[in-house]
């Protein structure tokens, strides 16, 4: 089972969500611990890969999102988790997407402190 680091917030802030969200989220993040692809999970556009995925959750006529990355074979590294309130379709607004490649190059950072593969 591989690891599951929490970057900047984002564990605060799943905190957050509605009970239903947080169960949801937690129930995929479990899967990707255990190298499955949960049915639920999405590449995130305009990462190139399908290495940094999102788990979308919606509660009643709110979206939560959680962005997580498998690029490490030996851990999850969580992104980034933020309540969906664009009102232009289902883009990402670009603040969240700055916001995750923030976090990924911390991800990298802290992977390559804790001597990761």
């Amino acid at each position: 089972m591989k690891d599951l680091d929490w970057v900047g917030s984002s564990r605060d802030d799943v905190s957050q969500f509605p009970d239903v969200a947080k169960k949801k989220i937690g129930y995929a993040l479990r899967a990707a611990q255990q190298g499955l692809k949960p049915d639920d999970a999405k590449p995130l556009r305009g990462f190139g890969n399908a290495q940094v995925l999102q788990i979308t959750a919606n509660v009643r006529t709110d979206t939560y999102r959680t962005v997580y990355t498998v690029q490490f074979s030996d851990v999850i590294y969580v992104l980034h988790a933020f309540q969906k309130k664009s009102t232009r379709g289902i883009a990402t607004p670009k603040v969240e997407l700055d916001l995750l490649n923030q976090r990924l190059q911390e991800a990298q950072v802290l992977h390559r402190r804790r001597g990761g593969k």
